[in-house]
C-alpha cells in the first residue's frame, strides 16, 4: 500500500498552472508538519513537504488554500528519474495529493466569509429534519 497522510500549515500560497500537453490543472504548495516529540533541548522541529494536486482537487487547493492555514492531505508517494543536461541520473520523490481537507480549529479574523465546499467529489449530502428521531 502506498499512502501518506500529513497535517500541517501551508508555508506559502499555492501555485496553480496547467500541464502543457493535456491542459490538466496542477497546483503545488508546501506544508510544515510538526514532529510528534521535542528534541533534547525541548524544541519541536518540523518537516517540510512539497505537495502536488491534479485536476479538480488542484482547482480546489488553488482557490481555497492560503499561506498559514492548517490542512490535512492524503495521497500517494511517487518516484521519478531523469537524466540532467550533463547526463547525470537524477531522482525525485513526489507527494501526490488525492484528498485535501481544512484542519483549522477556528476561523481566523478576516477569513473567507463564504461557505467553502468539501474537496470530496464523490459524496452526497442530504437534509435531515431535526424533529425526527435519528436511527442511531
Amino acid at each position: 500500500m502506498n499512502k501518506f497522510q500529513f497535517m500541517g500549515r501551508l508555508t506559502r500560497d499555492p501555485e496553480a498552472r496547467v500541464t502543457p500537453n493535456t491542459n490538466t490543472p496542477v497546483t503545488t504548495f508546501s506544508i510544515a508538519v510538526n514532529r510528534r516529540f521535542a528534541d533534547a533541548n525541548g524544541e519541536r522541529k518540523a518537516d517540510f513537504f512539497n505537495l502536488t494536486a491534479y485536476g479538480k482537487l488542484a482547482d480546489f487547493c488553488a482557490k481555497y488554500y492560503r499561506k498559514g492555514q492548517q490542512v490535512l492531505v492524503e495521497g500517494r508517494i511517487q518516484n521519478r528519474t531523469w537524466d540532467d543536461q550533463n547526463g547525470q541520473r537524477r531522482y525525485a520523490t513526489d507527494y501526490i495529493i488525492e484528498n485535501a481537507y481544512f484542519a483549522d480549529s477556528r476561523r481566523e479574523p478576516g477569513a473567507m466569509e463564504e461557505e467553502v465546499p468539501s474537496s470530496s467529489m464523490d459524496g452526497e449530502f442530504i437534509t435531515v429534519d431535526d424533529t425526527d428521531d435519528l436511527p442511531f
